[in-house]
């Protein structure tokens, strides 16, 4: 898996780098700026001109090595860089020196007052202001300068950071001296502001570039936050025996749909199904046993004769995995049907929706969640677990203490769903895409899952295949059928296809492996 590092962690690596490589700071920065470069010059013919913003640090070095590459590629680049204090960085000094003997260059060097250049929707502003290593607001000139970047109607592309931004935690920052960037193109590492909802207007298009940076794998590179990937999940899918059968895989057990929400079971039934489980049994009420017959005729039905929902426990100890929640509601009787099946199922558990409504109110039924059960929460449904927050970073922050609390899997549903450890690790998922919001997504998630606990996975290796899976299914969905016309269902008809491109990424890396 990626690693996500802090901005110190970062500085060090990029040490460590130069160190053993060896390679030179300002060598290094040749080569970031390069790959800047090409990036550059394959959106944006020479037809625009370029005006490049840069701090008196390294990210203002970067901005001045692009500015010259450029230059050299055609473009008409005018380049400001900001040495107010006369204080720039030993590398940015190198680069001013090497951009001022580019004949056609337009360069001004700022040391007192700042005279904006007048910005037309064509131009290209280059933001190189600041880079990972901010730790405050920007204010001042500085935040004068964000203001005038953000007031142009010009493409803002921002190098590494947008320039005011944070790398983890902007909660006392000052959100409107933040570059609004159009594209930003960060080094090596994602960075954990980038994963958050309330940072998305800032960034942009994200392109992560490889530099070549070194990771020791040692003390200092040890991060709780993580990227979860398609070579990790092709690692992680376990290969089908040739001679199985349905007991091989699983008999799974769903708690689903009371009357009025059959359709909750069924795309939960479904995608379990379709997710390889051997068998699954689907306890509902009577009402929903013709459309489950008729949508799922594989599934066994275990049915609630005595009331149109669920309200009592039953023997779930023969089951491989559980999972309880989709369209149960949160009736009185159903509250205590489902604290008394808790205290009877005590294997692999997956909890979703009035699960979960009924565990935020009646938080003292945490204590009957088994070790290791996953819970997989929408914004909504996480605040009535953890309580409210004022940002993405604090309700991290809050989940972590919550899961390792309790020891459970949280899986946090949305963009870069994240899946929180009891260890209190995260890991991200970056497959899906908004078409994916919508009625029912969630409990497609919830099927998914079950099928892969019922089939011997850990609850980690569950949660991250899932995940996985589930978005890169309504990618597939949404490239066929578009993000707004995608709707839950769609999400269990790609699945087949989803799982064809990891068998398909596994059979061309063992063709490259026996080149």
């Amino acid at each position: 898996m990626k690693k996500i590092l802090s901005s110190q962690q970062i500085r060090q690596v990029d040490a460590y780098t130069i160190q053993t490589e060896p390679i030179s700071s300002l060598d290094l920065m040749e080569r970031a700026s390069r790959l800047v470069t090409e990036q550059l010059c394959g959106l944006f013919d020479t037809s625009h001109r370029v005006i490049v913003f840069a701090g008196p640090g390294n990210n203002g070095g970067d901005a001045l090595v692009v500015a010259r590459m450029l230059v050299q590629q055609g473009y008409r680049v005018s380049a400001y860089l900001f040495n107010i204090g006369n204080n720039i960085s030993a590398d940015c000094l190198t680069n001013k020196n090497r951009l001022k003997l580019c004949p056609t260059i337009d360069f001004h060097e700022i040391t007192t007052d700042f005279v904006p250049p007048v910005i037309s929707e064509d131009d290209i502003i280059i933001d190189g202001l600041f880079g990972t290593g901010l730790s405050r607001p920007l204010m001042g000139g500085f935040a004068a300068v964000v203001k005038y970047i953000n007031s142009s109607e010009a493409t803002v592309v921002s190098i590494d950071v947008p320039s005011g931004l944070m790398t983890e935690d902007n909660t006392t920052n000052v959100m409107t001296h933040v570059v609004h960037a159009d594209y930003t193109f960060t080094f090596q590492y994602n960075k954990l502001a980038f994963l958050f909802a309330e940072t998305e207007p800032y960034i942009g298009r994200l392109t992560v570039l490889d530099i070549g940076l070194h990771d020791p794998s040692s003390d200092f590179t040890t991060t709780p936050y993580y990227i979860f990937d398609a070579s990790d999940a092709l690692t992680m899918l376990k290969t089908r025996p040739r001679f199985s059968h349905k007991g091989t895989f699983g008999h799974a057990c769903l708690i689903a749909g009371k009357e009025g929400m059959g359709g909750a079971a069924i795309m939960a039934s479904k995608a379990c199904m379709r997710s390889g489980a051997g068998k699954l049994t689907v306890h509902t009420p009577l009402a929903n046993v013709v459309p489950l017959q008729i949508s799922v005729p594989e599934a066994i039905l275990h049915i609630e004769r005595q009331n149109d929902k669920f309200s009592a426990p039953f023997e779930t100890t023969s089951f491989n995995a559980l999972a309880i929640g989709p369209g149960i509601g949160t009736d009185e009787t159903t509250v205590r049907a489902f604290s008394q099946q808790l205290h009877y199922h005590q294997g692999p558990l997956v909890l979703d929706a009035d699960a979960l409504n009924i565990l935020a109110a009646h938080p003292e039924l945490m204590s009957r969640v088994p070790q290791d059960a996953i819970l997989t929460p929408h914004k909504k449904e996480l605040r009535g677990l953890i309580g409210a927050t004022t940002n993405s970073y604090e309700e991290l922050q809050q989940t972590r203490q919550f899961a390792q609390r309790h020891h459970v899997y949280i899986i946090i549903k949305g963009a870069n769903s994240a899946i929180v450890t009891p260890e209190g690790d995260v890991i991200y998922n970056i497959t899906g895409n908004p078409g994916m919001a919508t009625a029912g997504s969630g409990d497609v998630l919830s099927g998914i899952i079950l099928a892969f606990l019922a089939q011997d996975y850990s609850s980690l290796q569950a949660s991250l295949l899932a995940t996985y899976l589930h978005g890169l299914a309504g990618d597939l969905a949404a490239a066929d059928l578009t993000q707004e016309s995608l709707i839950a269902t769609d999400l269990i008809d790609y699945l087949p296809r989803a799982f064809r491109q990891i068998h398909e990424t596994s059979l061309f890396s063992d063709l490259r492996n026996d080149e």
